[in-house]
């Protein structure tokens, strides 16, 4: 992934726990211990300059954390300023499988967000999607996975879905093609199934469901998905994804771009209201 993207800090102050160390986790934590030893420090003296503890230094250094930004920014400050643990830092990614290996940085900023945006397409939002819709997606997947892969992306996937529950304070906001509905994707029972779980998923106060017609005249996104997150700190990014890749997006005049897209997308799309009914409809007549 190429970005110039840096993360916002996870809340609490300490750097966030991985519960599977991948290589650019593991290199990254090399980097910072070659670079605290050659300038003579222990990890509790480094600790100190960065306002870490000993055992998150330790940590880092073994790949076993993922470090925030607060923790990149001091520890380059700490060690020169020679710009190695900020470039280095942008092509971080979580070791979990069942994740593309594009899309980590993202799950991790969707995690602290205070206010989530999305537009789809090509396929039903992730945090939408039914079990049986999922898995459907993944037996169309080419080359076919293995059972064992499958149902690691069914379950982090899963878990990803969390976030609709365990963040009522979050406003989730999506817009979605209605010829994703129509699509019938995995037959009839699986197109019922995904109606019936996005209509409850869209039900709490803080989530926002919006239906493109398939037959409107103006479209103001037709370059493709969009994804836009405002993080604690009230800045905003944006996600792009395509075959076999993904990319954050942190400029501020391509995110108000794509705001500006997605603010006039919702004014084209049907109603919140009108957008339950339609899937409604839809359901009953299958």
């Amino acid at each position: 992934m190429t970005t110039d993207h840096v993360e916002p800090a996870v809340p609490g102050g300490e750097c966030e726990r991985e519960p599977g160390p991948s290589d650019s986790l593991r290199t990254f934590g090399a980097v910072v211990q070659a670079l605290r030893e050659h300038a003579g420090l222990s990890r509790v003296e480094f600790g100190e300059l960065v306002r870490f503890s000993k055992h998150t230094v330790e940590s880092v250094e073994l790949g076993r954390r993922m470090p925030d930004e607060s923790f990149v920014e001091r520890a380059e400050e700490a060690l020169g300023n020679t710009g190695a643990l900020r470039k280095s830092a942008q092509f971080l990614t979580r070791g979990e499988a069942g994740l593309a290996a594009w899309f980590r940085r993202w799950a991790r900023l969707e995690r602290v967000a205070v206010s989530l945006c999305t537009y789809e397409c090509w396929l039903v939002p992730g945090l939408l999607q039914s079990e049986g819709y999922m898995r459907a997606l993944c037996d169309n997947d080419i080359p076919p996975l293995s059972d064992e892969a499958l149902e690691a992306t069914v379950q982090a996937r899963l878990e990803r879905q969390r976030l609709l529950s365990e963040r009522p304070n979050t406003a989730f906001d999506f817009i979605v093609e209605e010829s994703l509905f129509m699509r019938r994707l995995g037959g009839a029972s699986v197109t019922r199934g995904l109606i019936e779980h996005v209509i409850e998923a869209v039900a709490p106060r803080n989530v926002t469901l919006q239906i493109m017609p398939a037959d409107a005249e103006h479209h103001a996104c037709m370059a493709g998905p969009i994804q836009l997150l405002e993080t604690p700190d009230g800045s905003w990014r944006g996600y792009s994804e395509g075959q076999e890749n993904g990319r954050l997006i942190a400029d501020p005049k391509q995110v108000s771009r794509l705001h500006m897209r997605y603010a006039r997308l919702r004014s084209q799309a049907l109603s919140p209201k009108d957008s339950v009914g339609l899937l409604e409809r839809m359901r009953g007549a299958l």
